[in-house]
């Protein structure tokens, strides 16, 4: 039976993290996009990075940040992982994935079923899309829920995982529905903008854990 890949996402302490790490998350998410309430300096982030256990992967978020400041944010935070939640191209991600040992991930606002179809291009580009509501005011951790039936029997061609506004209470169903291999919580796993709840990630893990042990 493959593993449930959990992210919690938007990490800003050393207990937050320590709390997704005891709860089973196999990703942790440091968003690095000023906008956000969950918005950490590079500094910052190097030191949650080294703070965090081998057992999680570090996932650094960015979104449309030029050449130079990607390469000193990896530089820097070493991550596992980088997840692009901006407007970035497939030639972009490709030349991020050609010239490191970064798994890469797009996010993708998914609103229909052309905006599924148009993410192919990122085959080949990217390791893994990332499919999160669309049209929230920010790129994501906006708390709106995708809408599941899109992604309902949709024949995926690359590894991806499922966004947006998930919680302990909906990430059964949202398995359920679409087949997730990963599900990524921010938002539903707060108790305010950009400040992680220790019970409610415990929960979101054990619900999501408990969905792929019974075959959802």
């Amino acid at each position: 039976m493959p593993e449930t890949l959990i992210k919690i996402c938007g990490l800003t302490t050393p207990d937050a993290i320590d709390a997704a790490a005891d709860a089973g998350a196999t990703h942790i998410g440091l968003v690095h996009y000023k906008p956000s309430p969950r918005h950490l300096s590079i500094a910052d982030a190097a030191k949650l990075r080294a703070h965090a256990p081998d057992s999680v992967k570090v996932v650094l978020l960015t979104v449309d940040m030029d050449p130079k400041a990607t390469a000193e944010a990896l530089q820097e935070i070493q991550p596992d992982v980088l997840q692009l939640h901006g407007k970035e191209t497939a030639e972009w991600a490709s030349l991020i994935r050609s010239n490191s040992d970064l798994e890469v991930w797009k996010a993708v606002g998914a609103k229909d079923r052309a905006s599924l179809e148009q993410a192919e291009k990122y085959k080949g580009a990217a390791h893994r899309l990332l499919f999160d509501a669309a049209g929230g005011e920010m790129p994501g951790g906006n708390g709106l829920l995708l809408d599941w039936r899109l992604l309902m029997n949709y024949r995926h061609t690359m590894d991806w995982g499922l966004a947006g506004g998930l919680n302990a209470d909906n990430v059964v169903d949202a398995m359920r529905y679409t087949g997730a291999p990963l599900v990524d919580a921010s938002s539903g796993v707060e108790s305010a903008p950009g400040k992680k709840d220790p019970t409610k990630i415990k929960a979101f893990c054990k619900a999501a854990r408990g969905a792929m042990a019974a075959g959802v």
